[in-house]
């Protein structure tokens, strides 16, 4: 079955002379219409012969079920369906386009472990139902996600409230503190480190900042708020966690951070860069210098922690300083 641009514009032009009850459509006039039809629509000239629309037909019959009557006028032969009521368009899904749901269904079926796929379980399995799509499918694809992870069960609220420009009360624990109430315009969910991450605007913080960061695992709980939604119109969070390593962003210039990595890690380093910014300065035999331009933050130290057997940082002098101090009071608990 053609299932082409010019194809459909055919399908739905002798559609229409199906069911139209106030006259006959013999071959002649259904060539005319899906000629018409593709002059209107799609500037085609040529037009269309009598074989391809008998094809058409035949394609209509077998993979929509149409229900066509050809009663005979003399030696003539005219269209239409059985019931003047039905159409193409009131059928949910052709055959066609059951399949590539199928195949899309199965697909999705094989992501597991993933909170921004959950919210979706019930629509699939309704479409599986509907539609008797369901199969056996095995899980392909694995992904580092902690399903224990405490706050997980509120993924769905807020991707929700996003969604639906909803705001928020959330009553959210700060480590070693006591829980306290938030009225939150929920922008953007980011996940880092295993973690998840949401932020947004909060009213009683407006003066200092622009977007307030809540960790979904401190969140106690959620309910919505009946008070005008404040959209985002300032920050594009595409562009907001540019210059960052992480999810912190501060206030403050981008800085040049300059790294000595020595090669036998520098292809790790390579494959898997530091940040987006990451280029190589200069290369010799033992080691390679690469150079990042970003925000330096928590995030970044913990992430050159890891590596900082194998790395000397050779600028900013403070950060070199505050790794090494963190190092020797790592050394000093463990001793």
């Amino acid at each position: 079955m053609s299932t082409n641009k010019h194809a459909q514009i055919r399908y739905q032009a002798l559609d229409r002379c199906f069911r139209n009850p106030g006259r006959r459509y013999y071959i002649e006039d259904l060539i005319e219409a899906c000629n018409r039809a593709l002059f209107d629509q799609a500037g085609v000239v040529d037009g269309v012969k009598e074989r391809q629309v008998r094809q058409d037909i035949r394609d209509m019959e077998s993979i929509w079920g149409v229900p066509l009557c050809k009663p005979r006028d003399g030696k003539k032969t005219y269209y239409h369906y059985e019931d003047s009521h039905y159409s193409i368009n009131n059928q949910l899904l052709n055959e066609t386009e059951i399949s590539q749901l199928k195949e899309t269904i199965s697909m999705l079926n094989r992501f597991k472990g993933m909170p921004q796929f959950r919210w979706m379980e019930e629509i699939l399995a309704r479409f599986e139902s509907v539609f008797q799509l369901r199969e056996a499918t095995v899980g392909i694809v694995g992904f580092e996600e902690n399903p224990y992870l405490k706050g997980l069960s509120l993924f769905t609220d807020i991707f929700n409230a996003i969604v639906n420009k909803q705001a928020l009360r959330i009553c959210y624990q700060r480590f070693g503190k006591e829980p306290k109430a938030y009225v939150l315009h929920p922008y953007f969910l980011k996940q880092y480190n295993h973690r998840w991450f949401l932020f947004g605007h909060c009213d009683h913080l407006e003066q200092k900042k622009t977007v307030t960061t809540f960790a979904l695992d401190r969140i106690e709980n959620i309910e919505p708020v009946q008070i005008p939604y404040v959209e985002n119109k300032e920050i594009s969070f595409d562009e907001y966690f540019e210059d960052v390593v992480g999810i912190t962003v501060y206030e403050k210039e981008i800085e040049k951070v300059v790294l000595e990595i020595d090669n036998i890690l520098f292809p790790y380093v390579e494959t898997k860069p530091l940040h987006g910014s990451q280029k190589i300065k200069r290369r010799d035999q033992a080691t390679t210098t690469i150079e990042l331009s970003l925000i330096i933050n928590y995030e970044l130290e913990n992430l050159l922690l890891g590596y900082l057997d194998k790395i000397r940082i050779i600028a900013p002098g403070y950060l070199r300083e505050r790794m090494v101090s963190r190092v020797r009071e790592a050394i000093a608990r463990n001793l």
